[in-house]
This record gives C-alpha cells, sequence and structure tokens, in this order.
C-alpha cells in the first residue's frame, strides 16, 4: 500500500519528494542490463574483464577474414557459430561485460535465432550444399514463375 506522502528520492534541497508515477520528462540515467557487470574483477587489465566480448568478437572477426579470402562457407559457419557462442556465454555467466545488450531473455533470443540462421544458411551454400530443405526449391521456383 502506497500512501500519498511516499517518498522516492531526496531533492536538490535536502527535503524529501514525493512519489509519482509517472515517467520523468528528462532521463538522466540508463539501467545497466542484467548480466551487464564485469565478467573479471576491477583490478583486472580491461580486456580481461570483457573477455566474453572479445572472444565472440574474434571469431566473427576470423569469419569475416575467411569469407573476404573466398572460404565462404567455412567463413559464414563460424559467423553463426561465433553468434552461438555469444547466446551460450550470455546463458551461463552471470556477467559477460559488453556483451549483455537487452535484457538475458531478449539477448538469449537474438543470439541463438541469428546463430542458427546463419549456420543453416551456411550449410545450404551452392555447389554442393550440405544441407537441402525441400520446401525452400519449392518457394523459390513458386516466386520466380
Amino acid at each position: 500500500m502506497v500512501t500519498r506522502d511516499a517518498v522516492s528520492t531526496v531533492g536538490p534541497d535536502g527535503e524529501p519528494q514525493r512519489t509519482t508515477r509517472r515517467f520523468p520528462r528528462i532521463t538522466r540515467d540508463t539501467a545497466r542490463p542484467e548480466g551487464g557487470g564485469r565478467a573479471a574483477s576491477g583490478d583486472a587489465p580491461a580486456p580481461a574483464r570483457q573477455w566474453p566480448m572479445l572472444t565472440v568478437a574474434g571469431t566473427v572477426g576470423l569469419g569475416l577474414l575467411l569469407t573476404a579470402f573466398d572460404v565462404f562457407r567455412y567463413g559464414t559457419l563460424l559467423i553463426g557459430v561465433g553468434l552461438l557462442m555469444g547466446g551460450v556465454l550470455r546463458w551461463a555467466l552471470p556477467g559477460v561485460g559488453m556483451l549483455a545488450v537487452r535484457s538475458r531473455f531478449t539477448d538469449l533470443v537474438t543470439y541463438g535465432v541469428l546463430g542458427v540462421t546463419i549456420v543453416l544458411l551456411a550449410m545450404m551454400v551452392q555447389p554442393n550444399p550440405k544441407l537441402e530443405i525441400p520446401f525452400l526449391e519449392d518457394i523459390l521456383h513458386f516466386t520466380i514463375r
């Protein structure tokens, strides 16, 4: 039960201010995403504190490099695996640093959907696809008619 004189903050003059349910007109700060704390202690150097993000970014970067050197299938496969690895790290670790962008659920869904989609598309690359999905060929023939 909330009373009319409930206090949420202290004003600039040191007096308590009333609580309101309205959003402020000016946002002064943003909330850190859940799990957005450091992955290592504060006395560790900056790269060690952000190792989950650096691992995912390094894997995706290596995949992009392979893609640039005409190893397209393996490069895109590595990009998808890097995103899936980001989802696993986000799920398993309590603090992942800059790898946390939104809520844990949103990050898991985003990393998972993008990673699975890229892996499936990498497996379907021509010539000699490693994965064939029959209904996609039917959709392609239907749209080209």
